[in-house]
């Protein structure tokens, strides 16, 4: 089985400050899944971070910060809180699995192992995930386009507001705007607009490509995109590639006002967090820039001055 085989099969991180340990479970796994490990609490909850494993195999006890620490500590991250948790010690007294399931454990299994017990647990738990994450998809992805939906979007501009002010980075938003999409819809049909909303879209990811930028359908004809680590000159930069996306797409609009093809209006802003500005004022200045371009001519970006 190749490398990326086992990737796709699962990314599974073993937590134990005993190599032999991690030996034993690595044997145990490695046909199937890829792993990694780590022998402190700190490294694992490091690597968890960098490496989203899909699955962790977590040693209760350890020096410094013990498993149930680190459970802890993973439950409390955005990044990290949807990982699956097995604890694997020589403990088995009942109330020490009740604290493990307490601290967010998924499972529980004890020392020393059953080599076809970790696999069967591991497949189980790793199928679950992954329904688990189908399902969250679903629930976080605008059926119609494909881009991420109002609720992924208030999620994520949450936790990356918050992330960009722990790392003292700005964070950029272009609020955008389908000009007379009424009227679009009025003369070609809601089929024919169902499709221009999903080409729009389109070009809107091919502008923010990076893996951290998020393309949300913000209601409607109205588009949101989340730039984190971006002020507003590289935010400009995102909305005028958009702007060009649009302009090649040339979908036909006889009725609008604006020009012979759909056009887009866009309001910019971005803010630095780490300077005390609130979340709420980056979405306020977006909406206003917005309500600008719209009303100077639309088929333009406005930004702060």
């Amino acid at each position: 089985m190749s490398w990326t085989d086992l990737a796709r099969n699962g990314r599974i991180l073993i937590v134990d400050d005993a190599m032999e340990n991690i030996q034993v479970l690595h044997q145990a796994l490695q046909s199937e899944h890829e792993t990694l490990f780590a022998m402190s609490g700190e490294k694992a909850i490091e690597i968890a971070r960098a490496q989203k494993p899909d699955l962790i195999l977590l040693d209760a006890m350890m020096p410094g910060m013990d498993g149930y620490a680190v459970c802890t500590a993973l439950r409390a991250s955005d990044a990290t809180r949807d990982i699956p948790v097995i604890f694997v010690t020589v403990l088995n007294a009942t109330e020490d699995e009740t604290r493990a399931l307490e601290a967010g454990a998924a499972d529980f299994i004890t020392k020393p192992v059953n080599a076809a017990v970790v696999r069967a647990r591991v497949r189980t738990h790793l199928t679950i995930k992954r329904q688990s994450d189908i399902l969250r998809a679903l629930t976080m992805t605008d059926s119609l386009t494909g881009v991420a939906n109002r609720r992924c979007l208030d999620e994520t501009i949450d936790s990356e507001w918050r992330r960009c002010a722990r790392m003292g980075e700005p964070i950029a938003l272009i609020l955008a705007d389908i000009d007379h999409f009424k009227l679009y819809n009025d003369e070609y049909g809601h089929q024919a607009g169902d499709a221009c909303l999903q080409a729009v879209a389109s070009a809107m990811r091919r502008a923010a490509a990076r893996p951290q930028d998020l393309v949300a359908r913000y209601g409607g004809e109205e588009f949101a995109i989340l730039l984190p680590m971006l002020d507003v000159r590289g935010a400009e930069v995102v909305a005028n590639k958009l702007l060009a996306e649009i302009e090649l797409l040339a979908i036909p609009h006889a009725r609008s006002s604006t020009a012979p093809s759909v056009t887009l209006s866009l309001g910019v802003a971005a803010l630095r967090p780490a300077d005390g500005a609130h979340l709420d004022s980056l979405l306020k200045t977006a909406d206003a820039l917005l309500y600008q371009a719209k009303s100077l001519g639309r088929n333009r970006c406005c930004l702060p001055l």
